[in-house]
């Protein structure tokens, strides 16, 4: 219990200070926030906790396939125009996230099936 709370605290105050950075040196803080963060934390935590170096090396494969892949959420949102204008405007916005979340479906299942393979 007290590593996972060390863990949200610590992820947290990662957060904070990215947002506080921001407004002091908004490209410094754009390019930590750039960073595979996340990724970076979530590492060590998980080695740290289960002391698996073969899961963590599994663990960041997946990563690796994921990232590019998560990418087809932003797909629909490339054709966005020619989408928002085939359905009324309120809905306009909507279908074109919906789609992208369709997308990120795809991704998985595409991911899913990639990581048999590693």
């Amino acid at each position: 219990m007290g590593f996972t709370v060390f863990k949200i605290l610590f992820s947290a105050c990662l957060i904070a200070f990215s947002s506080w950075l921001a407004g002091k040196r908004p490209e410094l803080a754009g390019f930590i926030l750039a960073l595979p963060i996340m990724t970076m934390m979530a590492l060590p935590f998980n080695f740290a906790e289960y002391q698996d170096p073969e899961n963590t090396v599994t663990f960041a494969k997946s990563i690796l396939l994921a990232v590019p892949l998560s990418m087809m959420f932003f797909i629909p949102f490339l054709f966005a125009n020619k989408i928002m204008s085939s359905v009324p405007e309120a809905y306009g916005f909507w279908s074109v996230y919906g789609l992208g979340l369709v997308c990120l479906t795809v991704a998985y299942f595409i991911h899913h099936n990639l990581t048999k393979l590693l």
